[in-house]
């Protein structure tokens, strides 16, 4: 049997190509990109998502490497091959810099590509002189306009975006660099930049006006990522080798893949879309894991979720206008859209008619990454002793066995440290439903039913749990309130038993002090 080559690494457009490598036929968007009526354009993908290989791939376009593109869909749409220059800037390392290592930083990239262009260095600190001068004199010396790609071009400013002092620094020093980018006009043949944020959200191209954002258009929703059909169709060799792996069927190896690292849409409608990183990992070693979240959680990410107040119950079905995607982040309100570019929740719904989304965790690995990262505010800094009690739950709810379950939770909450705002209810119901998603069930609070709400509600495979939750009372005064608003009927129809259950905390001991069980 042949090996199949996994590109994990490779973001190269060449090396995949030359290497035998498993690539993903992107090329008919290429097309689409380079011959619509936007020489300037802009994408917004999570990290991971395959927009550096999009990039690499538009750059052996423009240089005319036909040869590379041999059995792809393009092959048979474009007629000409014109090679163009092209200056390819990433940014992607430009991460954690002070500003004077982030203008060295710059120098170099740009010296990189006069030496590769053949055009010589100009004398000059400035960063965006001597981006402009390599524009122009490629152009004077070729004869042709300039094909200009930046990858990745807000890594500078990402993980600083909390930081009052640095950011804007540092933006000022990147507006100042992109600038040419507009003076160049008559120049440049195609301008492409990639990023996790959208670019008014960072304040950098307030001058160039003339940028096409194509991250949410309809046309270009799988230009990234692994669409489902892609999956199915590119990768059915692959799917058959996981599955007999795995020791499974075909179809309950595409219900795991699903479940694992589906769930991504960029607009609406939108094909589903597959993690890249994950999915191509999950062949590569053929297990299912949380790749794409073991790889890193972005710094930035967690300082502004403790800086907005963001806790887990709030990054769930949340409902934002478009407008809310484009806030420049010193205005930004909440962090929602911070989230959302960055891959943590996706769109699952769209309302025309007052131009909202629905947002929410797109699958199983996300949720879990999410809920670990979240342990040690709500918990513990100890996420092994964490890990290790949510195993022993999940055994217990496996056999049906809530009490004993409590139990477990009762003596782990005695046992860590003491949390600061612990006072309230609503800490407990961020505790169970940090729990209850890293056990992989459904867990959702604040249920709406139509006597009030219903504090937290766990669905496993057997049962649906309608939990109250009451702090420095009892849980006799919890079930009593189950009974009197009927909770129960607002899920008669789910086709589960439906146990009640009521359980009161201790303010002192930070843990459950009673628990009232009732039902199958």
């Amino acid at each position: 049997m042949k090996i199949r080559r996994y590109p994990i690494g490779i973001q190269t457009f060449s090396k995949i190509r030359e290497e035998g490598c498993i690539y993903i036929d992107k090329s008919e968007y290429i097309y689409k990109l380079t011959h619509s009526s936007s020489n300037y354009v802009f994408l917004s993908r999570p990290r991971r998502f395959g927009k550096s290989l999009l990039t690499s791939t538009l750059r052996a376009y423009f240089e005319g490497r036909k040869e590379l593109f041999k059995g792809l869909a393009i092959e048979k749409l474009e007629t000409e091959w014109t090679a163009y220059p092209v200056i390819h800037l990433d940014l992607s390392l430009a991460k954690h810099l002070e500003r004077e290592n982030l203008i060295r930083y710059l120098h170099s990239f740009l010296e990189e590509n006069e030496i590769r262009l053949g055009i010589t260095p100009t004398n000059t600190i400035d960063t965006n002189l001597r981006f402009k001068n390599l524009i122009v004199n490629t152009y004077q010396q070729t004869g042709k306009q300039v094909v200009v790609l930046i990858d990745e071009y807000d890594a500078p400013l990402l993980d600083v975006v909390h930081e009052d002092e640095n950011l804007p620094q540092l933006r000022l020093e990147m507006r100042n660099f992109f600038s040419p980018l507009k003076a160049c006009d008559p120049y440049l043949k195609f301008v492409f930049l990639t990023g996790i944020t959208k670019f008014s959200q960072l304040s950098i191209f307030s001058e160039l006006n003339n940028i096409r954002n194509i991250s949410m258009e309809e046309d270009y929703g799988g230009i990234c990522g692994i669409t489902e059909e892609e999956m199915i169709t590119q990768m059915s060799e692959d799917l058959e080798i996981l599955a007999k792996h795995l020791k499974t069927t075909r179809e309950e190896v595409l219900a795991k893949l699903k479940n694992y690292y589906d769930g991504y849409h960029f607009t609406w409608p939108s094909p589903d879309i597959y993690n890249p990183f994950s999915l191509l990992n999950a062949f590569a070693s053929k297990k299912l894991k949380p790749f794409w979240f073991e790889s890193g959680t972005p710094t930035y990410l967690l300082e502004m979720l403790r800086k907005f107040n963001m806790t887990p119950t709030m990054i769930n079905k949340v409902e934002t206008r478009a407008s809310e995607f484009d806030a420049p982040i010193e205005h930004m309100t909440h962090v929602i859209p911070l989230l959302y570019q960055s891959g943590y929740i996706t769109i699952t719904d769209y309302d025309p008619e007052f131009q909202s989304y629905t947002l929410d965790i797109p699958n199983k690995e996300v949720r879990l990454g999410l809920m670990e990262s979240f342990i040690p505010f709500y918990l513990t800094p100890n996420t092994l002793s964490t890990t290790n009690t949510v195993l022993a739950i999940a055994r217990a709810l496996y056999k049906n066995d809530l009490d004993g379950a409590l139990n477990l939770l009762r003596t782990f909450l005695s046992t860590i440290p003491y949390c600061e705002n612990t006072d309230y209810e609503g800490h407990y119901q961020q505790v169970f439903y940090i729990i209850f998603s890293l056990l992989g069930y459904y867990a959702d609070v604040e249920v709406r039913t139509p006597q009030g709400r219903v504090d937290v509600v766990l669905r496993t495979k057997t049962h649906l749990y309608v939990m109250e939750l009451k702090l420095n009372q009892s849980a006799e005064i919890a079930m009593n309130q189950i009974d009197i608003k009927n909770y129960p009927e607002r899920f008669a129809l789910c086709g589960l038993p439906i146990v009640k259950v009521g359980i009161n905390f201790d303010k002192e001991s930070h843990t459950l002090s009673d628990w009232s069980i009732f039902g199958d």
